[in-house]
């Protein structure tokens, strides 16, 4: 039996609480088995069209938001996403679904702030947010010291400790979103996923898989 993406309502008891995972296919290699809860620190590793990286969070820095992203890694959520906003010498932001109603379900759930206890260095992760209590599944990775996004909100809860090189290998060419540039418009990303990307910007270079990084 193939691996199914998780359904509607393996996400939505997502997010009120963690899930465990589905039993492996028969004959296949069995996986480690993920703690019961989410450990004070943790990786998570990402296969990308550019190569793997891997994020370590701390919970320390933002328990809240070290907790949705475990969920999100655990429930598959960035498996074939894209890096939709690329911005050299500034950041990169991904955390969009490719399935439309999946994204909206985590839409749902908006994420209480966390008080900031970290800068936003480069390599440092952070959800990315418009104000109180609306953060949700959006991340960005820093590439230089953005301090300026401290004063913003903008709480960092993990850094990029393997294949930062990714970062500033990925495939820029369509500017800043829209708007007011000429790359995606996010709006039309959460409720067209993967076809609007793979229609319109076909060079995104996209996440292949993410899983926690069990040793």
């Amino acid at each position: 039996m193939s691996s199914m993406r998780p359904s509607a309502v393996i996400i939505s008891l997502l997010l009120l609480s963690s899930c465990g995972s589905s039993p492996p296919p028969r004959q296949a290699r069995r996986e480690p088995a993920l703690p019961a809860e989410m450990p004070e620190v943790w990786r998570a590793r990402f296969q990308t069209t550019q190569g793997p990286f891997v994020i370590e969070v701390q919970k320390a820095w933002a328990p809240k938001g070290a907790e949705r992203f475990w969920k999100l890694v655990t429930s598959r959520f960035f498996d074939d996403s894209r890096f939709y906003r690329v911005r050299p010498g500034f950041i990169v932001q991904f955390g969009l679904a490719g399935d439309p109603s999946v994204q909206s379900l985590w839409n749902t759930a908006p994420l209480a702030d966390d008080p900031r206890r970290g800068s936003n260095v480069r390599g440092t992760v952070s959800f990315a947010q418009s104000g109180p209590g609306s953060r949700r599944t959006q991340v960005f990775v820093n590439l230089k010291d953005n301090l300026r996004l401290d004063r913003d909100g903008f709480v960092p809860f993990g850094r990029v400790i393997e294949g930062m090189e990714v970062f500033d290998k990925l495939y820029a060419g369509y500017g800043e979103w829209s708007p007011p540039g000429r790359g995606p418009e996010a709006a039309r990303i959460q409720t067209q996923g993967n076809r609007y990307l793979d229609a319109q910007f076909p060079r995104l270079d996209r996440i292949l898989r993410a899983a926690v990084a069990l040793e």
